[in-house]
């Protein structure tokens, strides 16, 4: 079963160099996106100096029991392990848009948000979210960013909240007749044909873990490359092959794991042991 783990020695066996666009896509900001996918795939299924498609393809069938798109979260979910879901931002201040849906601390089968074939792929009730945040320019990658949901954003219910507030005060506005809708307001029929209709989204944002973080972490203009990880340590013991990842970092020059505290995301008042992983070069 493969985990984060197992993506951070990849990256250190293999240096990120120019990513390619695989795919034809008429937006070129999507065709990125979709190559920084294909990266963080390959570095789960360890496939990222594999050239065969086919070995290829076999491979994320053993790691992965759903691969998602653009529209249903989660990019990628690890066969009995975690959910996975990546970002493309252009540069180190960029904040990350996370459209209609809201941070996730965890994913749950249980989710409006999620298709029906992600629900069904495997037994299972909930999974900790990773956020996989590249920061890309032109075709490369300048840096890399793992962090947890649970360590990044709050609780659903701080969320939920503000978003069920907005989507009460639109449902009482007098004289306007709203339709049952997962988005905050739908309005039916708003022209005298009855043809036009009126959706009303959330635009959710979130700022990027390197300015979150960066009481911990402060960033080397001058690198090439940069990767971190922050991952709390109730999670990171419960990771077998963690010796694995220490033993690299020994032999890896710019390596670097370093013991933190980070904030509770619901009670900055309270803090957290984590493990800071970094690589810049």
């Amino acid at each position: 079963m493969s985990n984060i783990i197992d993506a951070i020695c990849n990256l250190l066996k293999n240096k990120p160099k120019e990513i390619k666009a695989y795919y034809n896509k008429n937006n070129r900001a999507n065709s990125m996106g979709d190559s920084l996918e294909n990266f963080i795939s390959d570095l789960f299924c360890d496939t990222v100096l594999e050239a065969d498609e086919s070995k290829k393809l076999l491979k994320k069938s053993e790691v992965f029991s759903y691969i998602g798109n653009n529209n249903n979260p989660p990019d990628f979910m690890l066969r009995g392990g975690d959910a996975i879901e990546v970002k493309k931002i252009e540069n180190a201040n960029s904040t990350i848009a996370l459209n209609s849906s809201y941070p996730k601390v965890k994913l749950f089968a249980n989710s409006q948000m999620i298709t029906t074939a992600c629900k069904n792929c495997e037994d299972w009730t909930q999974k900790d979210m990773i956020y996989s945040i590249g920061v890309m320019e032109k075709n490369l990658i300048k840096s890399l960013i793992f962090v947890y949901g649970i360590d990044y954003a709050a609780s659903c219910e701080v969320y939920d909240k503000i978003k069920n507030v907005i989507q009460q005060s639109i449902e009482t506005i007098a004289g306007v007749k709203f339709a049952q809708t997962k988005e905050l307001g739908r309005v039916n029929k708003v022209d005298p044909l009855g043809i036009t209709y009126l959706r009303i989204r959330g635009m959710w944002h979130i700022e990027n873990p390197l300015k979150v973080f960066n009481y911990v972490f402060k960033k080397d203009v001058g690198k090439d490359f940069t990767f971190i990880s922050i991952i709390n340590d109730e999670k990171f013991k419960t990771f077998r092959n963690a010796d694995k990842l220490l033993n690299l970092i020994e032999q890896t020059d710019g390596a670097k794991i370093s013991d933190i505290f980070i904030k509770e995301p619901d009670n900055p008042a309270k803090i957290k042991k984590a493990k800071l992983i970094t690589y810049e070069f």
